[in-house]
């Protein structure tokens, strides 16, 4: 009985010592590193849950890509929540403009204006499920989605 408690005295001091290892690096390495999310929802079709699939795409999201803000036109990225309505809007600096695929049922600048780039959470890298659309998510912007020019452009 003796060895038995032994064994379970050692069993549980090596699981907290890997406990509290494990958790502070994987929590750190969820913030700051990569993390996976699904997408819900039509906002973003045809590129993510294309066609009214049944199943949600499960993606990659890339966090120490948007540590010095280098996002492009086209990216998809995930941010911070925000709101509010304005009809024509000049993007400040330190600002973006983004806007979700299905534009019917996207609640994006659209609908709240520009976003702060303090606001950018991560970058969206590869879609990891369902398995039959595994890929890497290029930049891709429609043809008929171009920057509207100031006057002083």
């Amino acid at each position: 009985m003796a060895q038995a408690q032994g064994w379970l005295k050692r069993y549980l001091k090596a699981f907290c010592k890997g406990f509290f290892v494990a958790v502070p690096v994987a929590v750190t390495f969820l913030d700051k590193v990569a993390c996976v999310a699904r997408v819900e929802g039509a906002s973003m079709q045809p590129s993510l849950n294309p066609g009214g699939s049944p199943s949600s795409d499960v993606v990659l999201l890339n966090h120490w890509k948007v540590r010095n803000f280098e996002v492009q036109r086209g990216d998809i990225v995930s941010l911070v929540t925000i709101g509010h309505r304005k009809r024509f809007v000049r993007v400040p600096r330190g600002h973006m403009w983004v806007e979700g695929d299905h534009h019917g049922h996207s609640f994006d600048s659209n609908s709240f204006g520009p976003v702060s780039l303090g606001l950018l959470h991560a970058h969206a890298t590869h879609i990891l499920w369902p398995p039959g659309r595994w890929q890497r998510l290029e930049s891709v912007l429609p043809p008929e989605r171009t920057p509207v020019q100031s006057e002083e452009e």
